[in-house]
C-alpha cells in the first residue's frame, strides 16, 4: 500500500502520524465540550491556535527555519481561514446547538467532500468507485454508532447541523489547497504560521460577536482550563503537525479516514471518562468502519505525484511529535 509518492503507507512515521490523528482528534470532542463550559467559544479556539502556532513558529525558527516570505502570507491566511475558522470554529460553535453525537455524524461527511473536491484542487485524480464505496460504508458505520442515539430524541437544530456540514467542506477545501500552496520550507514554521493566521481570525470573530462582554473570568473552571491545555498541546501542536505531514505523504482520501475513526474514539472516551453507556452499536459500527478503512486504505488508484519527496525536516517534525 503506497503513499502519494509511492512509498509504503504503513512505514514508520506515516503510520504513527495516522494513528496520532485517529486517536488524538477523537479525544478532542470531549475536550472541546469541557473547554466551552466556561470559556468563550471563538476566543477559546483562537487562543488555542495562537499559543500552539507561536510555539511551533518559534521552535521552527530556533532550529534554523527561514523567516516566511511575503508570498507565504496569503496562503497561510487562506489555509488558516478554511481549516481553523471555517472548519474548527464552526464545529465548536455548533456544539452549543447540537449533541456531540450529531456533530460526529456530520463531520464524517468530510471524506466525501475530499473525494469530490480532489479534481478541483489538482490534488490527484478522481477517487475510484472502491473509495466512494468505502466512504459510503464508513458513513453507515458512523450513523449506526451515533445516529440512533442522537436522532431519536427529537428534531435536530438545522442551523447547527448545517454549520457542521459546511465546516467539513471548509476543512476538506483547506486540506487540499494546502498541498499545493506556497509555504515556508520548515514544516514547523509553516504549521505555526497557518495556526497564527487561523487563531487571529478566530479571535477577531470572538471580539466581533461580543463574547468578551459576557465573559466572567471568575466562572472559569479547572476542567475547562485543563481541556484548553490539552487542546493546545495534543490537539493542535501534535495532531495538527501529524495531519500536515500526512497531507504531503498520503492520498487525501486516506488521510480523511480519521473522520470515521474519531467518533469511535469519542464514544469510548465518553464511556470511560463520563460514564456514557456502551452498547452493541459500538461493535456493529466498528465493523462497518473497519470495512470502510480496509476498502479505502487498500485502494491504490493511479494518482498524480503532487509534490516531490518531502524535505527530511518534514518527516523529522512529524516523528518528533508522534513518537
Amino acid at each position: 500500500m503506497t503513499t502519494l509518492d509511492g512509498r509504503n503507507l504503513f512505514s514508520g512515521v506515516t503510520l504513527a502520524a495516522l494513528l496520532a490523528v485517529y486517536l488524538i482528534w477523537g479525544s478532542t470532542y470531549l475536550a472541546i465540550l469541557f473547554a466551552i463550559e466556561s470559556l468563550p467559544t471563538f476566543s477559546m479556539a483562537g487562543g488555542r491556535y495562537l499559543l500552539a502556532g507561536a510555539a511551533l513558529y518559534l521552535w521552527g525558527r530556533s532550529r534554523g527555519g527561514a523567516r516566511p516570505e511575503r508570498r507565504h502570507l496569503l496562503p497561510a491566511i487562506t489555509i488558516g481561514g478554511l481549516l481553523l475558522l471555517g472548519g474548527n470554529g464552526l464545529v465548536v460553535w455548533a456544539e452549543h446547538r447540537i449533541p456531540s453525537g450529531i456533530a460526529a455524524l456530520l463531520i464524517a461527511t468530510e471524506p466525501l467532500w475530499i473525494a469530490l473536491l480532489i479534481p478541483l484542487f489538482g490534488a490527484g485524480k478522481r477517487a475510484s468507485f472502491r473509495t466512494f464505496t468505502g466512504i459510503a460504508v464508513g458513513l453507515v458505520g458512523v450513523f449506526v454508532l451515533v445516529g440512533g442515539r442522537s436522532l431519536g430524541s427529537g428534531a435536530v437544530d438545522a442551523l447547527g447541523a448545517a454549520a457542521v456540514i459546511l465546516a467539513s467542506g471548509f476543512w476538506a477545501a483547506g486540506s487540499l489547497y494546502s498541498i499545493r500552496a506556497a509555504s515556508p520550507g520548515s514544516p514547523w514554521v509553516a504549521s505555526g504560521l497557518q495556526m497564527l493566521a487561523g487563531g487571529a481570525l478566530l479571535s477577531i470573530t470572538g471580539l466581533a460577536t461580543g463574547e468578551w462582554a459576557t465573559f466572567e473570568p471568575a466562572n472559569v473552571t479547572t476542567r475547562s482550563l485543563l481541556a484548553f491545555a490539552y487542546l493546545v498541546i495534543f490537539g493542535s501542536i501534535i495532531a495538527f503537525t501529524a495531519y500536515s505531514y500526512l497531507l504531503r505523504n498520503a492520498r487525501p482520501t486516506v488521510v480523511s479516514t480519521y473522520a470515521f475513526v474519531n467518533p469511535i474514539v469519542a464514544v469510548l472516551l465518553g464511556w470511560a471518562v463520563v460514564d456514557e453507556p456502551l452498547t452493541w452499536r459500538v461493535g456493529v459500527a466498528g465493523l462497518f468502519i473497519l470495512a470502510a478503512l480496509v476498502a479505502i486504505l487498500r485502494d491504490e488508484p493511479e494518482v498524480e505525484k503532487v509534490i516531490a519527496d518531502p524535505d527530511p525536516a518534514t518527516a523529522e517534525a512529524a516523528r518528533s511529535c508522534v513518537g
